[in-house]
């Protein structure tokens, strides 16, 4: 029987808002079968797949609206080549319904998706089982709405890349890459490097949504203190916050209070949608909002806590672009 897929049609290029009619399309749910093999479907593969392949594996799950805005012309396009591959058994999807809010649909890797990622990086692929319980638990988590806020955030400057020439995201790490890297000691929720130019601003991402105190995104800081003292870089810490009136509130607690030699910014939705504009407003330097190419930032000498600069393969697209 055909399964209905609620998602939101976002302008082209574009990331879906809250303001977007629901837009409901019908596709033939299709299992794939299992079969096919990686030789089988390769002639039909395209750099553009191997692409969302790398997106999945490195950050779990994205929208359709997401890889849309990364990767297509438009939402249509990508529902259709995204489902096409779903037949194939290189990607599958998830659909969390919730009454009274929007259920997107999530993409995850599929079988033949997770073996191609796992033997280019010279893995053992996963079992069915292993897979499966992957895939199941992305489904229930509880955060999984934090994180596609997160995935929203890093979306919304691959699409001001595309449409400014000369900036571009030249690292995009989920928590996971980034907490091995950096060492335990700090948790963002994702790393990232911003090019405009030939100014490159690293930063760390906290992205809050108000279910915690305000204590709490204070205390992050003394962890950020010990990475810089052990050798780290000099990233700005980025507070993404969900309302100005909690902005405000982080502000008056980091009076007096920002570590030395941090650098601390914040956001909030009205300041903009645009990460990549003049949203951020550094910690004790007043009401002024900067641009993310803006801030202080510094990567410092490379060593065991400090990647240094983005390496060409650290691009979120690269397997994209190496085939250009």
């Amino acid at each position: 029987m055909p399964a209905t897929d609620g998602t939101r049609q976002s302008p082209e290029g574009g990331l879906p808002t809250g303001g977007t009619p629901l837009v409901v399309v019908r596709t033939a749910d299709v299992r794939p079968s299992p079969a096919l093999t990686l030789a089988d479907i390769s002639p039909r593969l395209r750099p553009r797949d191997r692409a969302i392949a790398a997106l999945l594996h490195e950050h779990t799950t994205l929208t359709t609206e997401q890889l849309a805005a990364i990767l297509f012309t438009n939402v249509t396009t990508a529902r259709h080549r995204l489902h096409t591959l779903r037949r194939l058994g290189f990607l599958d999807r998830i659909v969390r319904n919730r009454p009274g809010a929007p259920n997107p649909v999530c993409w995850l890797p599929g079988r033949l998706s997770a073996r191609y990622m796992a033997l280019a990086r010279e893995e053992n692929p996963p079992t069915a089982k292993a897979l499966q319980d992957r895939q199941d638990r992305v489904y229930a988590s509880p955060t999984l709405e934090h994180l596609l806020a997160i995935n929203d955030f890093f979306t919304a400057l691959l699409v001001h890349a595309r449409h400014h020439p000369g900036t571009d995201l030249t690292r995009w790490w989920s928590e996971r890459s980034t907490t091995a890297y950096f060492g335990y000691e700090v948790r963002p929720d994702a790393h990232g490097v911003w090019t405009d130019g030939h100014q490159q601003t690293g930063f760390f991402l906290e992205l809050d949504r108000g279910t915690e105190p305000i204590s709490r995104l204070t205390d992050k800081l003394r962890a950020y203190r010990r990475l810089r003292t052990e050798g780290g870089p000099h990233y700005p810490i980025l507070f993404a916050l969900p309302s100005r009136a909690r902005e405000q509130n982080l502000h008056r607690r980091l009076t007096g209070r920002i570590e030395a030699g941090l650098t601390v910014a914040t956001t909030s939705p009205e300041s903009g949608p645009d990460p990549a504009g003049p949203v951020w407003r550094l910690a004790g330097n007043g009401r002024h909002r900067l641009r993310l190419a803006e801030l202080p930032s510094n990567h410092g000498q490379p060593g065991p806590v400090n990647p240094g600069p983005p390496e060409p393969e650290d691009h979120p697209l690269w397997r994209l672009r190496e085939s250009t």
